[in-house]
């Protein structure tokens, strides 16, 4: 049997409330099927399990806030079957009671409680019982339609909805106090140093601009997804940029995990990772950089995404300020902050003309690396950019 647990998602997360059962006992599930939506600082994650079998029980109710590592459900091996509960015994016949004279008859059993009792949560039932609520007559939400505590909850006037890009005030403070955790963390226990280098990136431009020319609006690229093929293919030659460092000491990633850092409308930042972005196309790393930050907006991101980024970049856009310098998102090792293109005097075969540059600074753990590695980073960086096309 296994056992599968409430995940971190992050580096600051603590705990998680579970607010959703994607399966229910007896199912098979597969390593990668999302299981269960647990909301935590960050919004609501869906969460994946990383093994094959059979649902045998769900071990946790929904509404509940649990800590990292609390048990949430128990697998069974692939191919094994939920175990069903054996019924109840018959009940055993008494002999009728014969009343002595002048003695009054016992008072009768109450009836035993409906079968319908059985398919709703041991807090539903408790609920159920202090407010004298008969369950056969509530259609549950819950597996199976078992009936949760939720559905024995008095109905409340809807109050009115606020803007669907505003997000309530009260998760907008969560998500900076756990930001403000994670940096914190980070500042304190990673001996961060920074390296800048100016990329020209007119041909860049120039060749983005050629090769958008006959395409619809929605199948265009964005400067953007250079910036981010350059920074993935550079992760992957210079290895000391890419990996976690844990107890153990720095562990090199074998792919490219590339986080993306999304400013949300609401307020707060997340940066769920692209898996072997150095491996895509130009157009496949569009195609999931705009779901991705569809998703993120949405709160609907995977737990996978916040999970496994191996290197992390922050880009200002193409109206943000020069230069940024970023904090790296623990356990990673290297943070690639981008600024905006700016239009600016650079000498050109001894000539000086106006190109578009853009301010690349490099966030590094020296634990793992120096000035040499982020050099090396960099200019790999640059060189890509360079050859637009071969990307």
């Amino acid at each position: 049997m296994g056992v599968f647990q409430m995940p971190s998602l992050g580096a600051d997360m603590e705990a998680g409330t579970l607010v959703e059962w994607l399966v229910k006992p007896g199912d098979t599930v597969h390593r990668g099927d999302i299981v269960a939506v647990v909301e935590t600082q960050k919004g609501a994650i869906e969460v994946e399990i990383f093994e094959d079998g059979v649902v045998q029980s769900l071990d946790a109710d929904l509404g509940t806030k649990l800590p990292v590592g609390a048990r949430l459900a128990t697998i069974g091996a692939a191919g094994e079957v939920a175990p069903t509960a054996a019924p109840p015994p018959a009940p055993t016949e008494r002999p009728p009671v014969t009343a002595e004279p002048d003695q009054p008859l016992p008072p009768e059993a109450p009836p035993a409680p409906s079968v319908t009792d059985a398919g709703a949560s041991p807090a539903a039932r408790k609920l159920a019982a202090e407010r004298a609520i008969d369950l056969s007559g509530i259609v549950g939400s819950g597996p199976d339609g078992a009936v949760m505590l939720k559905d024995l909850a008095p109905a409340k006037p809807e109050a009115p909805k606020a803007p669907k890009s505003a997000r309530p005030l009260g998760a907008m403070v969560e998500m900076r106090k756990a930001i403000a955790a994670a940096m914190q963390r980070s500042k304190r226990e990673i001996p961060h140093f920074q390296l800048s280098q100016l990329v020209d990136v007119q041909h860049a431009m120039d060749w983005l601009a050629d090769h958008n020319a006959d395409r619809p609006p929605s199948e265009r690229l964005l400067l953007g997804a250079l910036f981010m093929k350059a920074a993935a293919r550079a992760a992957a030659d210079v290895r000391e940029m890419n990996g976690h460092y844990k107890e153990s000491g720095f562990v090199p990633a074998s792919r490219v995990n590339l986080g993306v850092a999304v400013a949300l409308r609401g307020g707060g930042l997340i940066a769920p990772a692209i898996p072997q972005a150095d491996t895509l196309s130009l157009d496949q790393l569009m195609a999931a950089m705009k779901d991705l930050v569809a998703r993120a907006r949405a709160m609907r991101l995977r737990s996978s995404e916040l999970t496994s980024g191996t290197i992390t970049v922050s880009s200002l856009g193409e109206k943000g300020a020069d230069t940024m310098a970023g904090i790296i998102f623990p356990p990673q090792v290297a943070l690639l902050a981008i600024g905006a293109p700016k239009l600016r005097p650079w000498v050109v075969d001894r000539d000086i003309v106006a190109r578009h540059v853009v301010s690349f600074t490099l966030s590094a753990d020296h634990r793992v690396s120096d000035g040499r590695q982020a050099t090396r980073f960099l200019s790999a960086v640059d060189t890509y950019l360079q050859e637009p096309e071969a990307l």
